[in-house]
């Protein structure tokens, strides 16, 4: 059976694929701080979805994210493991960060930005 729209949380609805060079500020897993480029693979309006991070990231830390001069405020929901030196992130925003992607806050939806 499959489900309907009412039915999908949040971090399945209005996914968009794109790709956005991003800065990654947070903690890893040894509680060092960690700066890197890395990129997403996917947006939502409640969160991203991250690759090429370098750094394991600590579960249920603040990561704040810098894309074109705008600074985001995220939290770790899960880290994967790609490949040797490589792990997927997904995050969840913490804060009101409605304009950061380009999200037209009036209907809900990712519109990106060009």
């Amino acid at each position: 059976m499959q489900s309907s729209s009412a039915e999908r949380t949040k971090g399945q609805q209005n996914r968009v694929r794109v790709v956005f060079p991003i800065k990654v500020r947070s903690t890893d897993t040894a509680g060092n701080y960690v700066e890197e480029i890395a990129h997403t693979l996917d947006i939502t309006a409640s969160g991203a979805r991250l690759a090429a991070v370098r750094h394991e990231l600590k579960l249920s830390s603040e990561v704040t994210v810098v894309y074109r001069q705008r600074k985001m405020t995220f939290l770790v929901v899960w880290v994967r493991l790609i490949s040797r030196h490589e792990y997927q992130v997904g995050l969840r925003t913490i804060r009101d960060e409605h304009q950061a992607w380009g999200m037209n806050s009036t209907d809900g939806k990712v519109h990106v930005p060009c």
